[in-house]
């Protein structure tokens, strides 16, 4: 089913189906967030994640971040305390927190050997929707490495090549999120 583009604002309980059995077969899902049309991958599945890089001529050194439903979620995958996210998620804000240990996830070809993992709860029901059905995202913005990322699904799509399963889900701000390296004290944004 690659290449179709499905609207998810008229059918968005169709796009979470279509979407989840794409990522289930490891093929990339282009999807809207709150902030800018990302890229996603489930983050346990290695081959996928390359995939993403080679479309994105990605930076291999340069680890994917972890899209969450919610904080229940997140919390299997580090073991930092998550309580200050309960008013700032879901949101445009990513933290890096420390990775869990035995917790396996594959963001980048260059990234295996971090013990950190920058996780992000978005303000929007249909990727939520999704993480939770599917499990943990690793996801990038849906553009070329060091170019704009579009605010539109056609746009998205056209960046990181054809052949994709593509939510469309409107125009989305194009303002990234927010990275808060919860490692270090004090915070470092």
């Amino acid at each position: 089913m690659t290449g179709q583009v499905v609207d998810a604002v008229a059918d968005p309980a169709g796009a979470v189906a279509t979407a989840a059995a794409e990522l289930r077969a490891g093929r990339p899902v282009v999807l809207p967030t709150d902030t800018v049309y990302g890229v996603a991958v489930p983050a346990d599945d290695a081959a996928a994640v390359g995939d993403v890089f080679e479309r994105k001529g990605r930076d291999g050194a340069k680890p994917m971040a972890v899209l969450v439903a919610d904080t229940r979620q997140a919390a299997g995958l580090t073991d930092a305390d998550l309580d200050v996210l309960v008013d700032l998620w879901p949101g445009p804000l990513t933290v890096v927190v420390n990775r869990a240990a035995g917790v396996e996830l594959h963001l980048g070809p260059g990234a295996g050997h971090l013990d950190t993992v920058g996780l992000r709860c978005p303000d929007h029901d249909l990727v939520r929707a999704l993480a939770d059905e599917v499990g943990p995202l690793a996801t990038t913005s849906a553009n070329r490495s060091g170019e704009p990322s579009p605010p539109t699904a056609a746009g998205a799509a056209a960046a990181v090549g054809g052949n994709l399963l593509v939510l469309d889900g409107g125009r989305c701000d194009g303002i990234p999120s927010t990275v808060v390296d919860l490692t270090v004290v004090p915070a470092r944004i």
